[in-house]
């Protein structure tokens, strides 16, 4: 992950936002979850630069996208309680995975807030899409 690839990414996930008629905010993290890149576009949600990065980090913590992962949060699920601090169990994470190397691994994750959970989930795959075809 590096600054010029995590902006394509947060520019990619902007333009989806415009087409969808959304106003979010988008953040690429790296491998440890630290933020790399993050735009907020004009009107988006006040809650959107908390809740961006927040899914960003979890999908790269969890390994696996926030919309799969909400649900194993509910009572009686895996991760039952998980939710809170950095944990942000909302669809709009999305992790990206490693192609090369020492095999498989998660190296970032993007995450989106402001939409609907899938205008945020469509954002975001734009964005991991910029990623994949890098």
């Amino acid at each position: 992950m590096n600054l010029e690839l995590a902006l394509r990414m947060t520019e990619a996930a902007v333009k989806q936002a415009m087409r969808e008629g959304a106003a979010v905010s988008v953040a690429v993290v790296d491998g440890g979850g630290h933020l790399v890149s993050f735009q907020r576009m004009e009107g988006a949600d006040i809650a959107g630069p908390v809740l961006a990065p927040g899914k960003a980090y979890t999908s790269v913590a969890l390994r696996g996208s926030t919309a799969e992962l909400a649900g194993l949060t509910a009572r009686g699920g895996e991760l039952q309680g998980l939710a809170g601090g950095r944990f942000t169990l909302l669809g709009g994470g999305v992790p990206l995975w490693s192609d090369y190397g020492e095999g498989e691994r998660v190296v970032g994750g993007v995450g989106v807030s402001g939409g609907t959970v899938a205008q945020d989930v469509s954002c975001a795959e734009a964005a991991a899409l910029v990623w994949r075809t890098r």
